[in-house]
């Protein structure tokens, strides 16, 4: 797929690996629509790099029904990545007991239903589409490595993210009648506002953890695999790790 002269949207665009996804894409030739909460500065980050802003909720239907109408406007919706989530540290009984259930639901409805969400408005959206060559559209979804060797303190944030990826390749094949392709990255850890907030030696703990290249990853090499995915047509229903190598600790 080609990003020149089409429509990219990407929900949690106003930060981290949202937006370095979103100046990646427009670098690219698509236009781009970003996707964040009223208080992001979505609006101003817009500006400063050539991208358009719109404010959604990704948990609300029509928030996020009028965002992807704001992109179709626009030209024709090729693109969309799904950036928008949260990661709150939770055991399953802390010093004040059970974890609320209502954490726990809140972390899975932000990251699980909200990439679902996207995901099957942006579908809608991309049918209707005249092919170009062998595909409509690219769908990329974000995992976590936690999906897969998820720490203590992470039962709902990775709980969500590996239903992220075990949705992948079943939404992969009910799209494929449609040439609508659908992929999801797997991060590991990288330099993005929800590390920024953790203390200096937690941070380079992280970084030490991967084996090679031992430290943090960089928001624009998730941008590239991005870019990568939408341009190679033989990806799709499958969940990569970008991660150095690294296997995540028990804690």
């Amino acid at each position: 797929m080609q990003l020149a002269g089409t429509v990219a949207l990407v929900t949690g665009g106003a930060s981290g690996l949202g937006l370095a996804t979103a100046i990646t894409l427009r670098a690219a030739g698509a236009t781009v629509v970003i996707v964040d909460l009223p208080g992001s500065g979505g609006e101003a980050i817009a500006r400063e790099h050539d991208l358009v802003f719109t404010a959604a909720d990704v948990v609300d239907a029509a928030q996020l029904a009028t965002a992807i109408d704001t992109a179709t406007a626009l030209g024709p919706l090729r693109t969309v990545v799904c950036c928008a989530g949260i990661a709150p540290v939770g055991k399953v009984v802390g010093r004040n007991g059970p974890l609320p259930l209502e954490d726990f639901d809140r972390v899975i409805r932000v990251n699980l239903s909200g990439t679902f969400n996207t995901v099957r408005l942006a579908a809608a959206a991309m049918q209707p589409l005249e092919p170009v060559g062998e595909e409509r559209g690219v769908i990329v979804m974000t995992a976590s490595v936690a999906a897969f060797d998820g720490q203590v303190g992470q039962p709902a944030y990775a709980a969500s993210k590996a239903g992220v990826a075990g949705m992948t390749l079943p939404v992969a094949r009910e799209l494929a009648a449609h040439r609508i392709r659908v992929m999801t990255i797997a991060p590991g850890t990288f330099e993005t506002p929800m590390l920024a907030a953790l203390p200096d030696a937690a941070r380079a703990s992280l970084a030490g953890q991967a084996p090679h290249p031992s430290r943090l990853g960089k928001p624009a090499e998730f941008a590239a695999l991005v870019e990568h995915i939408v341009r190679n047509p033989m990806l799709n229903g499958e969940t990569i790790r970008l991660d150095g190598a690294i296997r995540m600790a028990p804690r």
